[in-house]
């Protein structure tokens, strides 16, 4: 894979991102020229690049969205007061409450997807992630978990799926099941902006959460190109052409992580094992919705070089990239087809058709 005191908020400066905008040309029109603008939310820089308009419709668009995402990040998050909050306590405490419904939609997503990517993504496993110390602002190095509190929270199998949503009434039958959408979050957010954008009557831009993007339009009749990054040197390992509507997610363990007495932890846990997944080291998504391609980033990172596939075609996903731990590239045919290859690769595995 990161609203929230999780992931999604705390990824590092733009730069170290598994995805970088790179334009095509210095010009984007002969009439208006395109209109940048950076705001700082969920923990990172949040990219805007806007095609066609002038610089007073820019203005407006930016004071909305960062209204926009004010308000989702007060909502989503978990460490903080607010309505998740409450409901990760609610739950903790075993009582039923009315579902606050800012929140319902993101839930009802996240439990669709958490089926289809045999709750390889699950947004159920806050608990987890704080074991782990991942919720904190700053990640800096620290003992791991103790194996027996990990054991611990393994026994009681808290999920997603344990959480009952009837109505506007919800509930959980395991206390220990805590909400945590930092690895859908972003996704859902930048959907909104785009959804927010066309509204406002603007046909092509581009919004990048720190490195995960969604692109509608063109750039000025222009493919926008986007870098995947290296997930070991930090160079540009592919470039990706991006034209209509589509969205391009990065999972890498070079986000976000920490060492301790010599050993590596990333911040993509497998709640299969408590621990962080240990098989691959990025995976790209192509999708036509960031919501997804959020998701499924995780899970095919934790699915890893064995399963990913089986998960890529159970959530609807077309187009992937993982390099896995020993540096073998895995693509499907059509992803094949939509990237450049920008440097050699020592061992290729072209799986079937999505």
């Amino acid at each position: 894979m990161s609203i929230l005191a999780t992931p999604l908020f705390h990824r590092l400066a733009l730069c170290t991102f598994g995805l970088l905008l790179l334009a095509l040309s210095s010009g984007c029109g002969k009439d208006l020229p395109a209109q940048n603008f950076r705001l700082l939310t969920f923990g990172t820089y949040m990219d805007l690049e806007l095609i066609g308009v002038d610089r007073q419709t820019a203005e407006a668009v930016r004071e909305q969205l960062q209204k926009d995402f004010d308000v989702m990040h007060r909502i989503w998050h978990a460490w903080e007061p607010g309505p998740v909050g409450r409901i990760n306590r609610a739950m903790e405490e075993g009582r039923r409450m009315a579902a606050p419904p800012s929140v319902i939609p993101l839930l009802s997503v996240s439990q669709n997807l958490a089926e289809q990517s045999d709750y390889l993504f699950d947004p159920g496993i806050g608990q987890l992630v704080k074991l782990w110390g991942f919720h904190n602002d700053e990640l800096l190095p620290h003992e791991p978990p103790d194996e027996k509190a990990i054991d611990f929270w393994l026994e009681q199998q808290p999920s997603i799926r344990d959480i009952t949503l009837e109505g506007f009434r919800l509930s959980s039958n395991n206390t220990a099941v805590s909400l945590d959408f930092g690895a859908i979050g972003k996704g859902y957010g930048v959907d909104q902006a785009i959804q927010r954008l066309r509204e406002m009557g603007i046909k092509s831009a581009i919004v990048n959460a720190g490195g995960d993007l969604r692109a509608i339009g063109s750039r000025a009749g222009n493919p926008w190109r986007i870098a995947v990054r290296d997930p070991v040197g930090g160079g540009i390992f592919a470039l990706i052409s991006v034209t209509g509507n589509e969205a391009v997610f990065t999972s890498g363990d070079y986000q976000r992580n920490f060492a301790w007495e010599g050993k590596f932890y990333h911040h993509i846990i497998d709640p299969r094992t408590g621990y962080p997944a240990g098989d691959t080291s990025s995976v790209t998504v192509l999708h036509q919705d960031a919501t997804t391609a959020d998701a499924a980033a995780t899970a095919l990172f934790i699915a890893g070089p064995e399963n990913w596939h089986r998960i890529a075609r159970q959530m609807g996903i077309r187009y992937v990239l993982l390099i896995d731990k020993e540096g073998t590239v895995h693509m499907n045919p059509a992803m094949q087809k939509r990237v450049e290859l920008q440097q050699p690769v020592d061992k290729l595995v072209i799986s079937e058709p999505l």
